[in-house]
């Protein structure tokens, strides 16, 4: 069998049965209306997917099986099968989805749906919308949960805040202060910090998670915009979409260690499960960058679809 051609390998351990999944990193062309899969043991693409008419934000179900996707002009959520490539279900939502985030325990996903200034939770066993919750921040981006599955925090264009959102209590608790249009946003492994990247005022705001206040304030690149965190938590990455740059800020010092030129408009962002590469979407030369955190250099850049919003990949 043809590894390139396969997207998951089912594995039986213990006696259970356990999806592992294949190196491919799953992009979103918004213009394209397609999905491309790449091959990240040999950064070639190795196929396509079509079924949504607008691909933004994605996710992958926590045992690898399905492919959550944000359709802009369906107003929904396209669930694909990702051991057929087929779409086998369609979750209504409201106007304009977009961000796509999974829980750690892997029940839910949320989807930050813009124009209804909310947070939609999708109940993956069910795939049903379950609840959603309104933001104080107006069209909120991203809703990404904490590792320790008790916050949601939640980015919106047009706000100078991050809404904090208690998934038990299943309602908005605070607000924390940031600077304007916040964007991504990832937590240490421990959920004690969690890093929002500001675009408007090309900063990186460094949120104490127990208190829920700022503890610290990272100066960036212009228009910095996506953030990853590596899977030790000693480094997060921001994209600079002004710059075309994508820099490495060391968790224990919040400091910018190195930057890397990458394509233009650098924007959402995904790293390996071992944290060796980082691959980044270019939404303005339509091709992903792919980074060697090791020697913060690029490796290659490859041609997708037009408009790539992001990466995914299983985390």
């Amino acid at each position: 069998m043809n590894r390139c051609l396969v997207v998951l390998m089912v594995l039986f351990c213990c006696g259970r049965g356990l999806v592992v999944a294949a190196p491919i990193a799953y992009v979103p062309n918004e213009k394209s209306s397609s999905i491309t899969l790449i091959d990240t043991a040999t950064d070639q693409v190795v196929a396509e997917m079509t079924g949504v008419e607008r691909p933004r934000g994605g996710a992958i179900s926590k045992d690898g099986r399905l492919l959550f996707v944000s359709d802009q002009p369906a107003q929904a959520l396209q669930v694909f099968d990702l051991i057929s490539r087929q779409k086998v279900n369609t979750i209504h939502l409201g106007k304009s989805p977009e961000g796509v985030y999974g829980s750690a325990d892997g029940k839910w996903m949320s989807v930050a749906v813009e124009e209804d200034n909310a947070v939609h939770f999708i109940n993956v066993a069910t795939g049903k919308n379950e609840f959603q919750i309104v933001t104080q921040g107006k069209n909120p981006e991203h809703a990404v949960f904490s590792p320790d599955g008790r916050w949601v925090y939640v980015s919106a264009e047009d706000a100078d805040s991050v809404d904090v959102i208690d998934l038990k209590e299943r309602r908005e608790v605070s607000v924390i202060k940031v600077g304007m249009r916040p964007r991504g946003i990832a937590f240490t492994p421990d959920a004690r910090l969690a890093y929002v990247a500001c675009e408007m005022v090309n900063k990186v705001y460094v949120i104490n998670v127990a208190d829920q206040k700022v503890l610290s304030v990272v100066e960036a690149g212009l228009r910095v915009n996506g953030v990853t965190m590596s899977p030790d938590g000693q480094t997060v990455y921001v994209s600079n979409g002004g710059d075309g740059t994508v820099s490495a800020i060391d968790t224990k010092t919040n400091k910018i260690v190195k930057t890397v030129k990458v394509g233009a408009r650098p924007w959402n962002m995904s790293i390996t499960p071992e944290g060796k590469k980082l691959y980044v979407a270019n939404g303005r030369t339509n091709d992903v960058s792919v980074i060697d955190t090791g020697s913060m250099e690029k490796i290659i850049d490859i041609k997708v679809g037009q408009l790539p919003w992001g990466v995914f990949l299983l985390p």
